[in-house]
């Protein structure tokens, strides 16, 4: 896998058989928000915690889904939004999906109604990968890289089925792990 394959805004799909036992990436799908020679960090953007934004911020008026994005820094918020317009600072990550930005403005915006739910995503951490980790991860087929169809719109997207409904749209041999029980041990 060459460096230019991976590319920040594309997503990245936990393949089924190497993240068997391993919680945090188990049927995630990560957006790749940077990729360069030094490393990568994404947001895993389909694992929903049980706080929102209002249990985290009381004087945030939203209850807007806080989702874990990854093992690193799990004590720090960050959100993506795709709303520059309305959070400046901010940093595009590709088609229209930012990252961060001045979060006074964002609060203001999301109180006043401006910002909803489809429009930004918060996450508690991140996924971080050092320089080459993440080629290494794709060369032993760790995860299968998929371009971001949604574009912008992926924030809107629900999350419950999402990692199953990209492994249908792979076909093929990932069709059997579209319906596996999450814990096989399980079964």
């Amino acid at each position: 896998m060459t460096l230019e394959k991976l590319r920040k805004g594309q997503l990245l799909i936990a393949e089924p058989s190497s993240t068997l036992g391993d919680a945090s990436f188990n049927r995630s799908v990560i957006l790749l928000a940077d990729h360069t020679r030094e490393g990568s960090v994404g947001f895993i953007i389909n694992k929903p915690l049980r706080y929102t934004l209002s249990d985290l911020i009381p004087e945030l008026n939203a209850k807007f889904k806080i989702y874990n994005g990854g093992p690193v820094e799990q004590d720090n918020l960050y959100f993506i939004h795709n709303v520059p317009d309305l959070i400046p600072e901010s940093i595009e990550i590709s088609n229209g999906i930012y990252w961060g930005g001045d979060f006074e403005y964002a609060r203001d915006r999301i109180n006043q109604g401006e910002i909803g739910k489809d429009n930004i995503r918060f996450f508690l951490g991140y996924t971080g990968w050092s320089a080459h980790q993440l080629e290494e991860e794709m060369q032993s087929h760790s995860w299968i890289l998929a371009d971001n169809i949604y574009e912008k719109k992926i924030l809107g997207r629900p999350t419950t089925h999402f990692w199953k409904e990209k492994i249908l749209e792979l076909g093929g041999e990932y069709l059997i792990w579209s319906n596996a029980p999450e814990n096989p041990i399980l079964n």
